[in-house]
């Protein structure tokens, strides 16, 4: 390790990479420093101790909204959007065909349509989010143009978050959105390890343990899950041009148990963020009916609950299978091996070929998914089993953390990899 770490810096073009990344991630922390103007400081912190759910969107916006900094929505309004865009491509085939059958230039379309319906849901994530601290008293009244001035910062921060995040990707050293909100995660910790040096007490000390095992507990798991995949043997036929024998060799197609990462982590976070969002906002209502109505679905979707739980889980599960169909196409890959002149020994090439890949990526990714599954939910069972609630938002964080750092840490050494191929 510390060998390819030594390789990593000098190697010139890969250091370069890896400081832009950085700096841009400093950028982004700074940013998450600035608020918004009006704020009632105390009033702010004291609101979000005492709000779970909160807390939880605090860790989707990569550590911004505690201070309601100008970045407070994060890539929330992005990831949204990218959710919507992809549940398209499953109801509209010209939408799927310009994502997956068009190549590079279909997906920068793709990816643009995603861009722009990102601006009007940050336009009302980010009125509903203003408006609902109003009512809360943690910000002051804000007039018409207090209200459009603060719309139009948080908005221009999240497409400024965008931006940082695509040209993090283009330097291939992680997913652009991810390392963003890593990055908003570890932000914390120094802060977490002060509160938790002046606020210690020996009784705390079966929970710091507890917290320990299920943090190993949930690592293991996540690098299991990341690194374990199926190995489909390939063989090719022999093909002879001219004076030269081609092909005659025998490999094998890698299929990864969980291909989506921590997308479907992201993407239930998202989904679940919703119902209790609308649930604080029917509780500002003056009918009585709607408050008692909005108490009940915050209540009923409260993260730590049972239905959370289920719902945390189920969705997953969902978003995993959902988002390796959208990524995942076996049928170009099927036809991408019959075209080399390779097939799987005792299966006919073409639309056979893509159903034993169909079935055996069902098969796989039905292990990954309920891996990936529980691992998110561990938390919320010790807290169950325990009665307490440290470990909630910790569970969730870890578990984006490690599999961003894997996915870091793999493109790494595929950039270490192509470096020494062009050595030769």
């Amino acid at each position: 390790m510390v060998q390819q770490i030594l390789q990593v810096f000098k190697t010139k073009d890969l250091r370069r990479k890896i400081f832009f990344v950085l700096a841009l991630l400093a950028v982004f922390r700074v940013a998450a420093a600035i608020p918004v103007p009006g704020i009632d400081t105390s009033k702010l912190r004291s609101f979000f101790e005492g709000n779970q759910f909160f807390g939880l969107l605090n860790v989707f916006s990569g550590g911004a909204l505690d201070n309601l900094s100008i970045i407070m929505l994060g890539v929330g309004p992005y990831i949204t959007s990218l959710i919507i865009m992809q549940l398209m491509t499953m109801i509209f085939p010209k939408l799927k065909e310009l994502y997956q059958g068009q190549g590079e230039q279909g997906r920068q379309k793709f990816n643009q349509f995603t861009r722009m319906l990102a601006i009007p849901l940050a336009l009302l994530q980010g009125y509903g989010l203003l408006a609902l601290l109003q009512n809360q008293g943690v910000i002051n009244h804000l007039g018409y143009f207090d209200l459009v001035t603060n719309l139009t910062v948080v908005t221009a921060g999240t497409i400024f978050l965008m931006w940082l995040g695509e040209l993090i990707s283009e330097k291939k050293i992680g997913n652009g959105i991810s390392l963003l909100i890593f990055a908003g995660i570890i932000s914390r910790i120094p802060t977490t390890m002060r509160q938790f040096y002046l606020n210690f007490d020996p009784s705390m000390i079966p929970t710091v343990l507890l917290f320990l095992v299920i943090a190993v507990i949930v690592i293991a798991g996540v690098v299991f899950i990341n690194d374990s995949q199926r190995n489909i043997p390939i063989s090719y036929a022999k093909r002879v041009r001219g004076s030269r024998v081609y092909g005659g060799v025998s490999t094998y197609l890698p299929l990864k148990i969980n291909q989506a990462g921590v997308i479907p982590i992201i993407f239930a976070i998202s989904i679940l963020l919703f119902p209790q969002m609308l649930g604080n906002f029917m509780q500002l209502s003056g009918a009585t009916w709607v408050k008692e109505l909005g108490q009940s679905l915050a209540g009923f979707f409260s993260a730590g609950g049972f239905v959370y739980g289920a719902f945390y889980f189920s969705l997953v599960v969902i978003f995993t299978y959902f988002y390796t169909a959208v990524t995942f196409d076996t049928k170009q890959i099927a036809e991408n091996v019959q075209k080399q002149g390779g097939f799987v020994p005792g299966i006919r090439p073409g639309n056979p070929t893509m159903e034993l890949l169909n079935k055996i990526t069902n098969r796989i990714t039905l292990a990954g998914a309920l891996s990936l599954g529980l691992i998110a939910v561990l938390p919320y069972i010790v807290q169950y089993f325990t009665q307490t609630k440290t470990l909630t938002i910790g569970g969730t964080a870890l578990l984006i953390a490690v599999s961003v750092v894997l996915d870091t840490i793999k493109q790494i050494k595929a950039q270490l990899a192509m470096h020494e191929y062009e050595r030769f």
